[in-house]
């Protein structure tokens, strides 16, 4: 049970709920049924047996009768235990998933129970059923069998040797279960409500118990780490606030930097997880937030992923900048020489206030003079590890600010981000066109090739994505590459010009192709999800995602937002096969019909489950056994606010009425790792 179910103790046996019971009383008739039931069950006689088929396809089946018909019951595997074990003439309860064969229902495999009399009466509760494995079948633990143990083990145990562990106020306050007679109920229910109010006490627990946690965290982050302090607002800050500011803030900015100065005044390390929508300004408030660190006597490092999105933010950052007397270099693996060590004395000597880099940032050999701001674009293309490198860059860890495109949904953010302060961009600014999406199958390929060419005319620039999945990279490879054929022959020399990037080119190859792009050199890049984070070039307004079935929505919505960064109209179309699932069809439905990412994370979280969404299937946060905290909001929004106000009054949770609460944190600290994003 340990390597299957990750059963070891009498503990974890008790932890290992049902994930769904059979109502014993509700019997349905043979005749009544049309083959569209899910699982059904029914009481008859078995009135025959035959064993047919040859060889490896014998088979048994076995015909019941009710008083309103007959049904096949049938078996191709273990069929002759199952030949032994039944007799004719005789009372079953059956449970099974119903089957069509040749137009007519059956069952195959059903579960199958002599009917005894309190079977028979209907006087038998709910039964739950546990998941099991085929290893665990074969040595006889069927759910069945997990089911007996656990009641066994329930009968040996008395209420009082399962502890409390929410205290009393919050049990009345939400009129929750006592925790021993929910894990009574919830193993063995007298009816439906019995077994919902116990799962509902036993979610409240498991994410009661998550948010105590992290909410301990941040409390204690708060109030263990010192951090610099920004005093002042001042010359540089609102001179380029008042005199430089290409254009006004939106609402949201102005309240994320208020946050920020906030975090920076009070000699506590900021540790702020930023989240703005692609083109929302992230990079403004970025800016403003080093000026103020500027102006406090420190210097700011902006760190980003990729070589090209850190060469982007330097030009962006140095045009806002230019006339100011600010210090600013760029610093990537590719700087040698006496470029190099030019940039590492200016750093060290203070004369550099900003620098943007990529990794290279993080070398030992780059020594800030008074580094006091460190922000991370894209934050979870950089290890833990290397993020960390950032607080060894001065006497007292630097303020962090790190900032994703990629928006979490709240429920989530609550969750993973719950120790981190989170805040958020959700306006955009404005003169900002929503890019027009569309959904275009391979029938259309020929009209959506005339589109680019139209688009070309007028002077704009398009991407063409292929999908890159590490698990068939030939394939993809060869895809691509016959892509790339048929590009250009629609789009053929000296009337167009297209550059191609993708992750098996050499390095200063990707780079010269993507910057011919972005100079304008070539109209059409052919590219690979390399290009998904970081690519500016606000002349491209066409985005045509090919087999967009294999796609992620996320990532989908980052591949769009490489385009409508101009004034013009920006336009994604969404290429497919002829024939869709229904999750592919659900994935281009939302991405046609919104533009907003919080909305079309929520929907990525709801189609692809949690653990799946970047970043958090490694964290272990995720791993409940009841809770799911898409379905169950509510009860982790009540969790979230008791928790809060339980260590808001007892933050070391001393008080009489927190003890039992104490304890088992204490007894279950060993037991998990939380991520920390620096």
């Amino acid at each position: 049970m340990r390597k299957e179910i990750g059963v070891h103790t009498f503990g974890d046996l008790l932890q290992y709920f049902p994930f769904r019971y059979v109502d014993r009383t509700k019997i349905d008739k043979i005749a009544s049924l049309s083959g569209n039931e899910d699982f059904v069950q029914i009481r008859g006689r078995i009135i025959r047996m035959d064993v047919v088929g040859e060889n490896r396809g014998k088979r048994l089946v076995a015909t019941l009768k009710d008083e309103s018909g007959t049904i096949d019951l049938v078996w191709f595997q273990g069929w002759q235990w199952m030949q032994k074990s039944l007799r004719e003439n005789v009372g079953y309860l059956v449970f099974g998933r119903i089957s069509v064969f040749n137009g007519i229902p059956q069952l195959a495999h059903p579960e199958m129970d002599l009917l005894t009399e309190e079977l028979a009466t209907g006087k038998q509760f709910l039964e739950p059923v546990y998941y099991t494995t085929e290893k665990l079948k074969a040595r006889g633990l069927t759910a069945k069998a997990i089911g007996k143990l656990t009641k066994t083990l329930l009968e040996q145990l008395s209420p009082l040797e399962i502890r409390e562990n929410i205290p009393v106020g919050i049990l009345q306050q939400y009129r929750l279960m006592l925790r021993s007679t929910a894990y009574f109920k919830i193993h063995q229910p007298g009816n439906e409500e019995e077994a919902q109010l116990a799962q509902r006490r036993l979610k409240f627990e498991e994410l009661f118990i998550a948010q105590i946690r992290i909410c301990r965290l941040k409390i204690k982050r708060h109030k263990q780490s010192h951090g610099y302090i920004f005093r002042a607002v001042g010359e540089s800050f609102n001179d380029f606030y008042n005199n430089h500011l290409p254009f006004s803030l939106t609402g949201a900015q102005k309240r994320v930097l208020k946050e920020i100065r906030m975090d920076t005044v009070h000699g506590r390390q900021m540790n702020r997880l930023l989240q703005g929508d692609v083109g929302s300004g992230k990079t403004m408030v970025a800016l403003l937030a080093m000026l103020l660190a500027m102006d406090n006597g420190f210097q700011a490092c902006l760190m980003a992923p990729t070589e090209i999105l850190a060469q982007q933010h330097f030009k962006g950052l140095s045009e806002l900048l230019q006339h100011m007397p600010v210090g600013i270099a760029i610093l990537t693996g590719s700087i040698k020489g006496k470029a190099r060590k030019k940039i590492l004395e200016g750093v060290a000597d203070g004369s550099i206030h900003f620098l943007v880099g990529t990794h290279a940032v993080l070398e030992k050999g780059v020594a800030f003079r008074n580094l006091g701001l460190a922000i991370v674009d894209e934050q979870h293309r950089f290890g833990v590890a290397q993020r960390a490198r950032l607080w060894e860059k001065n006497d007292i860890p630097p303020h962090i600010l790190v900032m994703t495109a990629t928006p979490i949904p709240r429920t989530l953010a609550m969750t993973i981000y719950g120790d981190l302060d989170v805040s958020v961009i959700d306006e955009m600014p404005p003169g900002r066109k929503p890019i027009t999406t569309v959904h275009r199958t391979e029938y259309q390929r020929p009209q959506v090739m005339d589109f680019i060419k139209e688009e070309v005319k007028k002077g704009r620039q398009a991407y063409i994505v292929y999908p890159l999945i590490e698990e068939s990279e030939k394939l993809d490879y060869e895809n691509l590459m016959k892509g790339y054929e048929e590009v250009k022959a629609f789009f053929p020399e000296p009337h167009y010009y297209i550059s191609m990037v993708h992750g098996r080119q050499p390095a200063e190859m990707r780079e010269t192709n993507m910057q011919r792009f972005v100079s304008g050199d070539t109209n059409i890049m052919v590219a690979t999800t390399v290009i998904e984070v970081g690519v500016n070039v606000p002349n491209a307004s066409v985005m045509v995602i090919e087999s967009t079935e294999r796609f992620g929505l996320s990532q989908l919505h980052q591949l769009r937002g490489r385009v409508g960064r101009g004034a013009e109209q920006s336009f994604c179309i969404l290429l497919t096969g002829n024939k869709l699932g229904q999750v592919s069809k659900e994935r281009i439905n939302v991405m046609v019909q919104t533009n907003n990412g919080f909305i079309i994370s929520e929907k990525d979280m709801e189609l692809r489950g949690p653990g799946d969404i970047e970043g958090t299937r490694q964290s272990g946060i995720l791993d409940f056994k009841l809770a799911d905290i898409l379905n169950d909001k509510a009860i982790l929004d009540a969790a979230r606010a008791s928790a809060e106000k339980i260590l808001e009054e007892d933050t070391d949770l001393m008080l009489p009425e927190n003890q039992a609460l104490n304890d088992f944190l204490a007894a279950q600290r060993s037991k998990s790792q939380w991520s920390k994003i620096s």
